[in-house]
């Protein structure tokens, strides 16, 4: 980038400063270094969750279930034969439930992260958005109400720009006629 110039072809192109001590906005640096090893259970925790996800693992579980059914009567479908399918089912989903939250919790700061990238790299949004997530439930639901305000008062703005009924207007007027009338 050191010998990149301007439009004019005459002057260097400045290198634009690191936004939020990130690097230089490219995307590169981000991924340049080397990304950290990933520990035990979050290597476990990822590999199960794409393997539980996937339709073998559910013909598996499948599989085991037919087993089991086919045999009961082998068993006399005795209190025995019945509590080997419920342990053997609780203990699966008790395990399951640690590994699928830690994948959500995983996913969901990863969208925390994009959606903030959006917001700060936008110039009119709200900076202090980008961190919404560290709200209380108090605020978010004030936060939450002032948005459905602003985005009634934009519909309303371009519909009536478009020359076309407001949506609550319509579904009032299709309401009362009885109709499937579309705003």
């Amino acid at each position: 980038m050191a010998n990149a110039l301007n439009n004019d072809g005459k002057t260097p192109v400045k290198p634009k400063p690191p936004i939020h001590g990130l690097g230089d906005g490219s995307g590169h640096h981000y991924f340049s270094e080397p990304q950290p090893r990933l520990g035990r259970f979050e290597r476990f925790a990822r590999a199960t969750a794409l393997m539980a996800g996937r339709p073998a693992a559910f013909f598996a579980a499948l599989s085991v279930v037919i087993l089991w059914l086919v045999t009961g009567p082998l068993f006399g479908f005795s209190d025995t034969w019945q509590l080997v399918i419920n342990t053997g089912t609780t203990i699966v989903t008790f395990l399951m439930v640690f590994l699928i939250q830690q994948s959500q919790n995983r996913d969901t700061m990863a969208v925390q992260i994009k959606l903030a990238e959006l917001i700060i790299s936008v110039k009119a949004a709200h900076n202090t958005l980008a961190t919404a997530e560290d709200l209380s439930e108090a605020e978010l639901t004030a936060l939450h109400k002032e948005y459905c305000k602003k985005a009634e008062h934009t519909l309303m703005h371009l519909e009536s720009r478009r020359g076309k009924k407001a949506v609550h207007e319509a579904l009032d007027e299709a309401a009362e006629t009885g109709s499937d009338a579309q705003p």
